[in-house]
């Protein structure tokens, strides 16, 4: 029994609650009587419930986030009604700001605001103690990192073997881009050095092999961040992997020559380059030297074995399509290992919504509050734009296709012909890609970059993926095959995928591959036995050895060759992009 829980619905069960056991760890003398209980939004609240209460709390504290808003005010509505005397004290992101109209607010009977390590031990206290605090929205002060305690020795055994382990060596963001709650979190703070070191020490002795940082800025301090460095370098071991988000444009020689050291797999830096855009990102005030950050991606890619995982969003205020697809080809061209192509939130809080009415701005009101449409993109191509982003994640990022998936703008054929839809001026209507009345994707007839011919696209028997009867399109133009955009001839293959599919989760591998090797061959025309080549090829790359009965006609009648391919040192996902290569580095 406890009398404190600690809960949060995470993602998935592989991330583990870092704020929670920043909570537990600060909780002093309450430590002992309280309970971590983590559950992920796959489960159903009732069985939550049931779990929370059987502990018999008197205080329980739910951690509320983009990603559990929804299921966790299920669960506080229904503790609510079978224990009204539980007192239930929300935190987290997602409470933290524009807390007046949320449902889950009016439910609960305190929220605390902002960084609450230290301030939710207090009014824990107070409660026990008989006292009620005077205001339900209990703002917590910045806290001092000097003193608080930190959560590492919380990490079980069963996290380390199963989890991601998350860890800090600092908080804050000295940059304003308007769509990140990190905005709002100036000024940077860093962890003291040594104890945050001798508690990673503990880590590695224990087992842990892969170490996520969430400092929104690990580069920002330099001195700092080459300690840390040096420190995972000096005790490398195979299968050490260490996630970093860093600053694009601020990569000094100090850094350099650390980072050249590790051995390929072993870095991962996660670098948000969200728009190539001066104009955007001047209007959301974002900061970004692109030379800089392009001769940094040029010595990632040429001088080391670190792992890139680069950010694009889609949908900022101003941002055309045109203007899209010459970031993201831009972007592929610096050769990242991975994009992750993301879509406009409006998180709360952020100081994005100040464009909504200039920009004619709609968001879902419901989480992750994804940009609907705006006054240069409409729904339908929003639409078009996440399934986009859902198939390169599948194709591209994935790393099962890392040789075939170029051949579908290398040789591009008629896809190579596709033109963005474009608009400059504050008063043309937005770009389309959606269904005309005649079942035919136009934009609308202002838009003088659109010619009159399109490529009518197959939909899966018994009706429209779009759910109209009509057959989705893509406008045609004269480019040359010479000069193919990588981003309008996968947009191209992506709108043929989910004609033939009509849906975008829940594909087997199998099903995908022999799509893709359909659309190669059959609507680019590419050679059946050399693109069947390159696919068996990429589809061993994971250790496969299963061919695919679409494949085999077009392939040796011989056994697959036995994979030289070191055993994986990295995460999968991962480990498929190295190169043979990048096992010699």
């Amino acid at each position: 029994m406890a009398e404190i829980v600690l809960a949060t619905l995470n993602a998935k069960y592989i991330h583990a609650s870092f704020g929670l056991r920043y909570l537990m760890a600060n909780l002093g003398e309450l430590r002992p009587p309280a309970r971590l209980l983590e559950f992920d939004i796959n489960q159903r609240p009732l069985d939550i419930v049931e779990a929370i209460l059987a502990q018999e709390p008197r205080i329980v504290g739910l951690g509320v986030y983009i990603w559990n808003a929804t299921e966790t005010t299920e669960v506080v509505a229904m503790l609510k009604r079978v224990r009204p005397d539980l007192c239930v004290i929300l935190g987290g992101p997602e409470v933290s700001y524009e807390t007046e109209p949320q449902e889950i607010v009016r439910l609960a009977d305190y929220v605390i605001t902002g960084e609450a390590d230290a301030k939710f031990a207090g009014v824990c206290r107070q409660l026990l103690a008989g006292e009620r605090p005077a205001e339900k929205v209990i703002p917590a002060e910045v806290p001092d990192l000097d003193p608080l305690a930190l959560p590492y020795d919380l990490y079980t055994d069963e996290d380390i073997a199963h989890r991601v382990i998350y860890v800090e060596a600092s908080r804050g963001c000295p940059f304003t881009c308007e769509f990140c709650l990190s905005s709002l979190d100036i000024p940077v703070r860093q962890f003291p050095l040594e104890p945050f070191l001798a508690a990673m020490e503990r880590l590695l002795a224990r087992g842990v092999q892969h170490f996520k940082f969430v400092d929104r800025t690990f580069n920002l301090n330099l001195s700092v961040s080459r300690r840390i460095l040096q420190f995972f370098h000096e005790r490398y071991r195979p299968g050490l992997f260490v996630h970093f988000e860093m600053i694009p444009d601020r990569l000094p020689e100090a850094l350099r020559e650390i980072i050249a050291k590790f051995p390929a797999g072993a870095l991962q830096f996660e670098i948000g380059i969200q728009s190539f855009n001066p104009d955007v990102c001047g209007r959301i005030r974002r900061r970004q030297d692109a030379a800089k950050t392009a001769e940094n991606f040029r010595f990632l890619r040429e001088k080391t074995g670190v792992h890139i995982h680069a950010d694009l969003i889609l949908g900022l205020p101003g941002e055309t399509l045109e203007s899209i697809a010459a970031g993201f080809d831009q972007l592929v061209a610096l050769g990242p290992q991975e994009i992750q192509v993301g879509i406009l939130k409006r998180l709360r809080g952020t100081p994005i919504v100040r464009h909504g009415a200039e920009w004619q701005m709609v968001y879902s009101p419901l989480p992750p509050y994804e940009i609907l449409q705006n006054k240069l993109l409409d729904f339908a191509t929003l639409q078009r734009l996440r399934r986009f982003a859902r198939y390169w994640d599948l194709i591209a990022n994935s790393g099962n296709f890392i040789e075939t998936t170029p051949l579908i703008w290398t040789n591009a054929g008629q896809a190579s012909s596709l033109s963005p839809v474009s608009r400059g001026s504050a008063g043309d209507p937005p770009a389309s890609l959606g269904d005309s009345p005649s079942g035919t994707a136009v934009a609308p007839a202002c838009n003088k970059n659109l010619s009159a011919s399109a490529v009518p696209l197959s939909v899966p028997s018994g009706g429209s993926p779009d759910g109209t009867g009509r057959s989705p399109v893509l406008p045609r133009s004269t480019s040359s095959a010479a000069g193919a955009s990588p981003f309008w001839s996968f947009l191209h293959f992506s709108n043929w995928l989910y004609s033939q599919l009509g849906r975008s989760h829940q594909i087997a591998l199998d099903h995908l591959a022999e799509r893709l090797f359909r659309y190669l061959t059959e609507q680019l025309g590419l050679d059946l036995h050399r693109t069947a080549r390159t696919l068996w090829g990429d589809y061993q790359r994971g250790g496969r050895t299963d061919k695919p009965d679409f494949l085999r006609r077009y392939l040796p009648d011989e056994s697959p060759s036995a994979s030289t391919r070191p055993l994986a040192t990295a995460p999968k996902r991962q480990h498929r992009h190295l190169s043979d290569g990048d096992f010699r580095r």
